[in-house]
């Protein structure tokens, strides 16, 4: 292996030392041993495909369960704690700690699509499909429709919604694949969530250009699944960190970095426009809703006053609960049944949040850029925290949920919501201080931004505490 150093002058790089043989640190080993055994990544990757198969396919022709059935007694009860418990969390949780290692080695998706490209067809990857709003566009969807077929809580929409999403990604990697991860680049529904929590990540795949750019013109290129130009890489967003690359021309190396340096060094150009929708719009607003919509006396109250209107006014349609389970929630066995009228008020509530959080977020970032003079965008990642912990936060109330029929119970949990959100809104003001530190924007202009993206990042804290109850701590 080679490492570079350079000897820097008033004018620039003056002279590059390469050094043959220098030691790789323990990180960069680890890459390189990835890059050494994909046959055993490739086992493991297909070990959780036939997981992933028996948790989402076997419990949806299962009889519903008991209501005193537990998750070590009942495969449902199971496979619901495995997705939504510890699954999604985790994942969520990984994607901030070593980036999209999920997507690169773990993810049954992933492999499935990638599997599938190698025999099919292989054609030219259409114009529609590079349209940069997909990832928003499946986010909001997915979270919309998972709500109205209560996708937490059944096995059914479960095999619909997940289920779907592997038949359309192995349908993608024959038709367009070629043995890449074309499915994971430009339609997955969570790729743009986890590109943005990846850019907090403090492990990376790093690339020396000037190492790179000394060895031989005619070395092969190397295999990314996700079509990145590796030469070129300098985000860990769309990098699925499968390690194929690592030590590919003496340049590329799993390497340290400091937690949201990425963010802080971001420029105009590095974030798109609907990348930054997604963060504010979606995974602040829409996500938060979606979260807190079974518990907001709002919502019931809302629901009970436009009911009574629509007796009174002898219209009776919306209050009729007819529409099959992949449509609107329908449990009658269980007594969990949705109306016209539930369905259009989650459609009316998740979108209200969106705009309210959202828009607000929108508003004080557009002012906060035009004090430091910069791109909203880039200014609007300085948020990144604050979604992560968004999300992290409501899927854990369903891990919490279902320990809790398991008689396990966490008294120091209140606290637990108050420091995550605490660390997280910090985090956002930190990553802001940064930027304009790096920009060498003047202390008072600093400070506006600042406070600015802070009363951004104190919304979603505000809702928090009000529907979890939090304040009771003090």
């Amino acid at each position: 292996m080679q490492s570079t150093s350079f000897t820097r002058t008033h004018a620039g790089v003056s002279t590059v030392h390469v050094m043959a043989g220098a030691p790789r640190t323990r990180l960069a080993r680890l890459g390189d041993w990835m890059a050494r055994n994909r046959s055993r990544i490739a086992q493991l990757q297909w070990g959780i495909v036939v997981l992933y198969f028996v948790l989402v396919a076997v419990p949806a022709f299962l009889p519903m369960p008991p209501e005193d059935a537990r998750m070590f007694t009942s495969l449902t009860r199971f496979a619901q704690f495995a997705f939504w418990g510890v699954w999604w969390p985790f994942v969520i949780a990984s994607m901030l700690l070593i980036g999209r290692f999920w997507c690169g080695v773990m993810c049954p998706e992933g492999a499935l699509t990638e599997f599938a490209g190698r025999p099919g067809k292989g054609l030219p990857i259409p114009r529609w499909m590079r349209w940069p709003g997909w990832p928003l566009v499946g986010f909001l969807g997915t979270t919309l429709y998972g709500q109205l077929i209560s996708v937490y809580e059944y096995p059914g929409p479960v095999l619909v919604i997940l289920g779907g999403s592997t038949v359309a990604a192995i349908a993608v990697g024959i038709v367009y694949g070629r043995g890449k991860r074309v499915w994971c680049r430009y339609l997955c529904p969570v790729t743009g969530v986890f590109a943005l929590l990846a850019r907090l990540a403090p492990v990376h795949f790093k690339v020396d250009r000037a190492a790179w750019d000394l060895q031989p013109a005619h070395i092969a290129a190397v295999d990314c699944p996700p079509l990145l130009n590796v030469h070129a890489l300098a985000s860990a967003s769309q990098c699925h960190s499968c390690g194929r690359c690592s030590g590919h021309r003496d340049a590329v190396a799993l390497t340290l970095r400091w937690p949201g340096s990425e963010i802080v060094g971001s420029q105009p150009g590095d974030v798109g426009r609907y990348e930054a929708l997604l963060l504010l719009y979606g995974m602040l607003g829409f996500a938060l809703g979606a979260f807190q919509w079974t518990m907001a006396s709002g919502f019931v109250q809302g629901r009970q006053w436009l009911a009574t209107w629509l007796v009174d006014h002898d219209i009776f349609w919306p209050l009729a609960s007819n529409a099959p389970w992949w449509v609107l929630t329908h449990y009658p066995q269980v007594s969990d049944v949705f109306s016209w009228l539930d369905g259009a008020g989650i459609v009316a509530w998740l979108t209200g949040t969106a705009v309210l959080v959202g828009g607000f977020a929108h508003l004080v970032i557009a002012l906060g850029a035009r004090v430091v003079r910069t791109d909203w965008k880039v200014l609007a990642l300085g948020l990144v925290p604050m979604a992560a912990a968004n999300l992290f936060l409501g899927l854990s109330m369903l891990t919490l949920t279902q320990l809790r029929t398991e008689g396990i119970v966490f008294h120091w949990l209140p606290q637990a919501r108050l420091t995550l959100l605490a660390v997280a809104w910090l985090g956002c003001v930190s990553l802001c201080v940064g930027q304009q530190r790096r920009a060498g924007m003047p202390v008072w202009r600093s400070a506006m931004a600042t406070a600015l993206v802070g009363a951004a990042a104190a919304l979603p804290v505000l809702l928090w505490m009000r529907a979890l109850d939090l304040l009771s701590v003090f």
